[in-house]
């Protein structure tokens, strides 16, 4: 896992006048789950809009080996990174099927239909459910699609946002396994920005802390856990 995916260094973003990010330094290595853990309005899902040039940002993304810094956010895309928001990141008015269609537009190879049957074999539900418009779904259905949107681009990076936020337990250990499963059988890289510190620090290899817009501690995901600090932040001890 020594080759480099994902760089940032010294990213900075803003909104107008309002500084988010004060140089933020963070690596992906291939093959890597990292998670970054922080409070709510530390900068975390800045960080993920920044590295798909979505904010204002200074500083310097790379991309496998290639500076994205200044890249449109489509042609990051095509680059291979995968971007699943906060609160859903599904086509509303499109449906189920249309969804995971749109969402292999970049690939030119002939499995793309493998891959919706992988994933209506995965989720039955979204199998059974492809005509109906992906706005009428529930909550853990919509992010069931949109993890499965993201990954039909077969992308070498994704970025997730809070997926667990708002969904039932059972939903939530689901989709975490599903990260997993897909780092693991795909090589996938994810950068994943996360509440339940418990959760992610089960499936990831590494971490850092963000606080206030700025790194302030990292480690493997064991050393995390054992963080008397961590402990008592995130973990609830």
């Amino acid at each position: 896992m020594s080759n480099q995916v994902l760089s940032c260094e010294n990213v900075k973003a803003s909104y107008g006048a309002i500084q988010a990010l004060h140089g933020v330094n963070l690596e992906v290595n291939e093959g890597e789950i990292v998670v970054v853990l922080g409070a709510n309005g530390a900068g975390k899902t800045t960080t993920l809009r920044a590295i798909c040039n979505m904010v204002a940002t200074e500083g310097t993304v790379m991309l496998n080996g290639s500076d994205i810094s200044k890249a449109d956010t489509a042609d990051i895309v095509n680059a291979g990174v995968a971007h699943v928001p906060q609160g859903r990141g599904t086509f509303a008015a499109l449906t189920v099927l249309e969804n995971l269609e749109v969402g292999a537009y970049t690939r030119a190879d002939d499995e793309v239909q493998a891959d919706i049957e992988m994933w209506f074999e995965k989720y039955p539900v979204l199998g059974e459910r492809q005509t109906q418009a992906a706005g009428s779904l529930s909550g853990g259905e919509q992010q069931m699609l949109a993890v499965a949107r993201a990954a039909m681009s077969r992308p070498t990076m994704m970025l997730l946002d809070e997926p667990s936020l708002g969904l039932a337990p059972l939903i939530i250990e689901d989709l975490f396994q599903t990260f997993a499963q897909l780092n693991k059988e795909q090589g996938t890289s994810m950068l994943l920005v996360e509440q339940n510190a418990n959760l992610a620090l089960e499936i990831a290899h590494r971490g850092y802390l963000l606080e206030t817009g700025e790194i302030t501690g990292s480690g493997s995901a064991e050393e995390l856990r054992n963080d008397p600090a961590v402990q008592a932040a995130y973990l609830g001890a």
